[in-house]
């Protein structure tokens, strides 16, 4: 029940997927995956930087050592009188209270917290467990692409088609973070953006025109087809103009950076430009000392996690 001992042995999948295929393979979700692709739906990875407290996310409040371990910030037994008290899930578990905003998916059967799944990795380093779930291979550092890259590139393609299947959107693949996650780095092609606004070319009029023809006239050089691409990405999402489509009535995205991300994400696939997958990703999950208990640093960092997703799957958004 130690903190620790809970980080390193096991994890929480929430509504974020950190799981590497090698695990994935012993459960339902790579099936899943892939007949979504099948139905044209789209997959939405969210990733928690650091390394999130779970027992104070989903709360074991059915386990009086819970309790007994962690007097200072243990989150208390639901009790309808009591201010701070977890959201009772099944009995046993409960959220934390600041996760309000995600009890109605439980409700609507919509969000299933899933306990002690993790990576068999011993590492203590938070850097390394990170890189080994974006790669999918637990204690082997050299992998040069991440698990979700190597779906996107295996999964392009209709073997049984008669015919070649379309082009791929420029915008399959999405994260809406400064520079591609480890988790989409690789052969498939992937588009990183800091925002919808940020990604254009920085140079206007006839500066523009006169980049386009350096790349369409270029020969041989490494740089020209990904320079044509760039410029393609540009034109497809300027036209498509996703910043048009409000949130409809009901989403309220926080003005957070991780409020914005999950805004923007929706604002894509309204737009209709072929996302398949869309990343996004949040730090600061890992408190320390700081953390406090029903209130406090991870308090308000789940306050605005579980607002940006409630907001993003909110009837109607689409």
């Amino acid at each position: 029940m130690k903190r620790r001992v809970f980080m390193r042995s096991g994890a929480l999948a929430l509504v974020t997927m950190g799981l590497s295929p090698r695990f994935l393979r012993r459960t339902a979700f790579a099936a899943e995956l892939r007949a979504a692709a099948a139905k044209g739906k789209i997959f939405i990875c969210l990733f928690q930087r650091g390394a999130a407290d779970a027992l104070n996310v989903v709360v074991p409040h059915g386990e009086k050592n819970y309790y007994s371990l962690r007097p200072a910030i243990a989150i208390p037994r639901p009790t309808a009188n009591l201010e701070g008290a977890a959201i009772d899930l099944d009995g046993f578990f409960g959220l934390h209270p600041a996760l309000a905003p995600l009890k109605p998916l439980w409700d609507r059967g919509m969000l299933a917290p899933i306990h002690a799944v993790g990576s068999p990795s011993s590492t203590r380093s938070h850097f390394d467990a990170q890189d080994y779930m974006e790669s999918g291979t637990p204690d082997v550092k050299s992998t040069a692409d991440g698990w979700l890259n190597r779906y996107l590139a295996t999964h392009g393609t209709c073997e049984a088609c008669a015919a070649p299947p379309p082009p791929a959107s420029h915008f399959r693949a999405v994260a809406l973070t400064n520079q591609t996650p480890r988790i989409l780095e690789g052969p498939a092609p992937t588009v990183a953006m800091n925002s919808l606004q940020e990604f254009t070319v920085r140079a206007t009029g006839s500066q523009v025109e006169r980049l386009e023809a350096l790349y369409r006239t270029g020969r041989a050089d490494i740089i020209h087809g990904t320079g044509s691409e760039m410029f393609d990405a540009v034109k497809m999402l300027k036209a498509a103009d996703p910043g048009r489509y409000a949130p409809s009535a009901g989403a309220n995205y926080p003005r957070s950076r991780f409020g914005q991300q999950l805004m923007q994400i929706a604002q894509l696939i309204k737009a209709n430009l072929g996302v398949e997958v869309a990343f996004a990703d949040v730090g600061g999950w890992d408190t320390h000392q700081n953390q406090g208990g029903a209130t406090g640093q991870l308090a308000n960092r789940l306050n605005d996690f579980a607002s940006a997703i409630a907001a993003l799957t909110t009837w109607k958004t689409w």
